[in-house]
């Protein structure tokens, strides 16, 4: 396939830049990242309406009223290669890059990053802020994926390839990354290295202890996320999470 085919085939959502097996477990697409590489390389710098510059092949994409998608006026972009799929509702100013998946009836709020081929599912809400890292290189490493339902509070940053699954919320303001411990308070443990958020989840921001000596005598902390409740399927999100952080 060439790199021409591979962009118009990830923007129709016929290919994506990762895939879940029969376990559940999300794998990058190598050949989908090769390709996408490839089309940097083939292209060339060049000057956009309004003063911009990129490569000549990778040009942010229009949408058609037929299409379904609700891109608001006001600075928001979708770049060549990106799948935004109808019911999606994107608030200015937002960027997805190339390679991204965004599923039906989604919203991509303001300042929100769906980064490159980054995954996220079916009825997410991604509020103000919301930051999901994006990996083109290493060609092996896997994307953030957000499964559906999932809720994502103002301001989190979830980056190096963490998966949040189906119906998760996290509060405002929490840090997911491969080296930020995750607690989960109801079952009393921790989170293995690169576990994915459980479904149905609910995630605050915490902090721990430091674990060198001297930082501990001077009362310094560290980042971690807590689990803090699960919700059912018929819960409310935004309820629950209110009655979490009062």
């Amino acid at each position: 396939m060439s790199w021409l085919e591979l962009l118009n085939n990830l923007e129709s959502g016929a290919v994506r830049a990762a895939t879940q097996d029969e376990n559940g477990q999300w794998h990058a697409n190598i050949e989908v990242k090769q390709g996408i590489l490839e089309a940097f390389k083939n292209g060339t710098n060049t000057e956009f309406p309004g003063g911009f510059v990129d490569k000549h092949n990778l040009a942010p994409q229009g949408f058609a009223a037929d299409a379904g998608v609700r891109m608001v006026p006001g600075g928001s972009s979708v770049r060549r290669g990106a799948h935004v799929a109808k019911g999606t509702i994107i608030m200015p100013p937002a960027y997805v890059n190339i390679g991204a998946f965004i599923d039906e009836g989604t919203m991509v709020d303001s300042h929100a990053l769906v980064g490159s081929c980054a995954q996220v599912g079916k009825n997410v809400h991604l509020s103000a802020a919301v930051q999901l890292g994006g990996v083109l290189e290493p060609i092996g490493a896997s994307p953030v994926v957000v499964e559906d339902d999932a809720f994502i509070g103002a301001g989190c940053v979830i980056v190096e390839g963490v998966v949040v699954k189906k119906g998760a919320v996290l509060a405002p303001g929490v840090r997911l990354s491969a080296t930020i411990p995750v607690y989960d308070c109801v079952n009393e443990r921790q989170l293995a290295k690169g576990e994915p958020i459980p479904e149905y989840a609910i995630v605050i921001p915490g902090s721990r202890p430091a674990s060198n000596t001297w930082a501990r005598e001077q009362g310094l902390s560290m980042s971690c996320a807590l689990i803090v409740k699960y919700r059912d399927e018929q819960s409310d999100a935004s309820l629950l999470l209110e009655e979490v952080l009062r």
